[in-house]
């Protein structure tokens, strides 16, 4: 267009957790701050009575460029009480290539505390191993969404997806061109949907995950 890209962009996830969340059991929310530097990213703690805690601080050098300052000191980096997530990047060893039958994501062992391992579904929905947990990641930025399937139900268990014997409506496909970046949905002539199922070697049991009625995974 007549008008170039100016400035930059700085990304951040942000959340509220509430009571009775499924994650690591903080009330928290985020708060950017701005000042004739930059801006600030904090945390609103409401177990707290609602006490600010400086996160990140970044401060803009010219039009194009910011310097960003991370994980202030504060007491919580002290203690090992969070919840770790990996964050999955296109290419990494960890990715499980695409399939069209039936694959073992855990490469025929039960999950432990050494599985890493993420994939796409054939509709385009991301998942992922890390932890000893399932979760669901965003397609385009890979950050994570949420939990799918806990720590109780998942350790010791094989995770396969399987073709589901239904024809797919829709796959999301990737594009990189600059400026165009991101999923798009469009028809599939073939392929079909997948289940993803909790395989116990040990009682011979298989549990299937079920998706939200939105086709997402994750416990809303």
């Amino acid at each position: 267009g007549p008008y170039p890209n100016r400035g930059s962009c700085v990304f951040a996830q942000t959340s509220v957790m509430r009571g009775g969340t499924s994650r690591d059991k903080r009330r928290q929310s985020r708060l950017l701050r701005g000042n004739a530097k930059g801006f600030e990213i904090c945390t609103v703690d409401h177990a707290k009575g609602g006490v600010v805690r400086l996160d990140a601080t970044i401060s803009y050098r010219d039009f194009g460029h910011e310097v960003g300052v991370f994980a202030h000191e504060h007491d919580e980096l002290k203690t090992d009480n969070f919840m770790k997530v990996y964050s999955p990047s296109e290419g990494d060893e960890n990715f499980v290539p695409a399939f069209s039958e039936s694959v073992d994501c855990t490469k025929g062992k039960p999950v432990d505390e050494h599985t890493v391992a993420w994939w796409r579904m054939d509709c385009g929905r991301v998942l992922g191993i890390y932890d000893n947990r399932l979760i669901e990641y965003e397609p385009s930025t890979l950050a994570p969404l949420g939990l799918v399937v806990g720590q109780d139900e998942l350790v010791g268990r094989r995770v396969v997806v399987v073709p589901s014997g239904l024809d797919r409506d829709c796959v999301l496909s990737y594009s990189d061109e600059v400026g165009m970046e991101g999923a798009d949905c469009g028809s599939a002539e073939t392929g079909e949907e997948q289940a993803v199922l909790l395989v116990d070697d040990g009682d011979r049991t298989v549990t299937v995950v079920q998706p939200n009625e939105d086709g997402s995974y994750w416990r809303k």
